[in-house]
């Protein structure tokens, strides 16, 4: 079972509300690709791992929906063997990164 998220450091809303798991999965994978090279690209159990070691793979399907909204707002493109891709038809190992 993934625990929940604790609220980033001044961050939550005015009644103390912590970002969803949603939120912080999208949060986190535009960090992790604003850490590397504007070429990089990044495996959606990153940003799963960086929330929740221990039980990353509970979160890998929620890591996948998360790469594949911001691929929706034209934040990121998911790529397959090098192609771009639409994470809910893609079946294995995909990558994140920016778009090109």
């Amino acid at each position: 079972m993934v625990p929940p998220l604790a609220p980033r450091t001044g961050e939550g809303d005015a009644h103390g509300v912590s970002e969803t798991p949603d939120a912080a999965l999208e949060r986190t994978i535009g960090e992790l690709l604003d850490a590397r090279a504007s070429t990089s690209s990044i495996c959606p159990s990153d940003a799963a791992r960086a929330l929740s070691p221990d039980d990353w793979r509970d979160l890998m399907p929620a890591a996948r929906a998360a790469a594949g909204r911001l691929a929706a707002r034209g934040e990121v493109q998911v790529t397959q063997r090098g192609e771009v891709v639409d994470v809910a038809t893609a079946r294995g190992p995909v990558r994140v990164r920016r778009p090109r």
